[in-house]
């Protein structure tokens, strides 16, 4: 249901924030997730609070506005050193919310932990006043004055000066229009990001609940003996109907050293993208994912688990920065936040399916589940492989069909004040 919510809002933020603004969707999307996720920690009953996890997932699907907003500033030879290390502060966050549950949980329960989780976002909405709205989208709208405010304001920051001259780029009113994403130019591009980002998103969290799957089960060597529960422990996750065990301390530490597989291959993903390519990188990090899922297979001991977990979640944390690049820098400016919102929903299609393959197929054939992620990885190399588009070393395009003086004119300015 999280992901259903972020499903459907997403489209809607995309549409919204091609037409007012990307720094309006933004702040309201963490308005709207941190009113939600609080009121999550007072529900009544099980039905309430599926329903506000999934106003949550809502809010948090117009959180990539702030992505967008960097990919539009940066000069495009450091586009594809900067932005994949945005994954720093999701692996910290990751880690973050892993370390708090080890805390928490056990001691005063996960109404709190889901409080405490929420105060980062609440502080970040403080902030906001110091984040411009992206020039180039007000350049779109024909809002020049405040694009070169914005310019003007960057050159002070950086002890640049604006070029001399205007910005003239005619203002674009057919802006975030789906028929643009299928428009023959970008048609097949689209339809290939779509699967890609399906299939990346049914790995992802493949990855994440199979580990949980795994180390509750203690699925090592196919033994599906199930962890001893302390026969003290009368909380009320211990009493759920869904039978829900609770993590130990030894769970707790797998998952630490796992998800710090996200930024292992950081670097490498980094140094890929720029000498590779988007592409060619993307199909390489899926083949060796489709890879590592089958190796899951083979007899290993609870570290040896541990090892190929840590270098799935590297390895599908480097296809999601991949794609995610791909994405914000493919399409135009009048429909950037309309392709990544559609993207983004279909993302969450494949988020929706992955619990029923990694917790519910696993259980009934383990080789089965793997067999079908490692497929669906295979599927998405090839697809990455062959977009007819690579955006390494292109500029950003303003327009479906740019106006090169305009476009141009922008990205000088961009490039010397930076």
């Amino acid at each position: 249901m999280v992901f259903f919510g972020y499903m459907v809002f997403s489209i809607v933020v995309g549409l919204l924030a091609d037409r007012y603004g990307r720094w309006k969707i933004l702040l309201l999307s963490f308005l709207w997730a941190a009113y939600f996720s609080l009121l999550t920690s007072f529900a009544p009953s099980y039905t309430w609070f599926v329903f506000l996890r999934a106003m949550v997932g809502g809010g948090v699907s117009g959180h990539a506005q702030g992505l967008i907003i960097k990919t539009e500033f940066l000069p495009t030879k450091y586009r594809g050193y900067m932005l994949p290390l945005s994954q720093v502060f999701w692996l910290a966050g990751s880690l973050l919310i892993i370390g708090l549950a080890s805390v928490v949980n056990p001691t005063i329960g996960w109404r709190w932990l889901i409080r405490i989780a929420s105060i980062p976002g609440i502080l970040l909405i403080l902030v906001f006043k110091f984040i411009p709205e992206s020039a180039r989208y007000n350049v779109s709208t024909g809002n020049t004055g405040a694009a070169l405010a914005t310019l003007q304001r960057i050159a002070r920051i950086n002890g640049a000066a604006v070029p001399e001259g205007h910005l003239r780029e005619p203002a674009q009113e057919r802006r975030g229009r789906f028929k643009d994403l299928i428009h023959p130019k970008y048609l097949r591009t689209t339809l290939q990001i779509w699967i890609i980002w399906l299939g990346i998103a049914f790995a992802y969290y493949g990855v994440i609940l199979a580990s949980a799957e795994l180390l509750e089960r203690d699925l090592v060597c196919g033994s599906a003996a199930p962890a001893l529960q302390d026969p003290s422990d009368a909380s009320e996750e211990s009493h759920s109907p869904c039978h829900c065990r609770l993590f130990g301390p030894a769970a707790y530490q797998s998952m630490i050293i796992s998800t710090a597989g996200e930024i292992a291959l950081n670097p490498v993903n980094i140094l890929s993208i720029n000498l590779l390519g988007r592409r060619l990188s993307l199909c390489i990090t899926m083949g060796c994912t489709a890879l590592f899922f089958l190796l899951l297979n083979i007899c290993t001991s609870r570290a040896g688990m541990v090892g190929f977990l840590f270098m799935l979640r590297a390895l599908v944390s480097a296809n999601f920065n991949t794609i995610y690049i791909y994405t914000a820098e493919v399409y135009p400016t009048t429909m950037r936040a309309l392709g990544m919102g559609t993207s983004g929903a279909l993302c969450r299609v494949g988020a929706m399916v992955a619990p029923f393959i990694s917790q519910v197929l696993m259980s009934a054939s383990f080789l089965g589940a793997l067999c079908l992620f490692s497929s669906v990885c295979i599927i998405c190399a090839i697809s990455a492989v062959t977009l007819p588009i690579e955006t390494k070393g292109r500029a950003l395009q303003n327009k479906a069909q740019p106006s090169h003086k305009g476009s141009q004119a922008l990205k000088q300015k961009l490039a010397q004040v930076a």
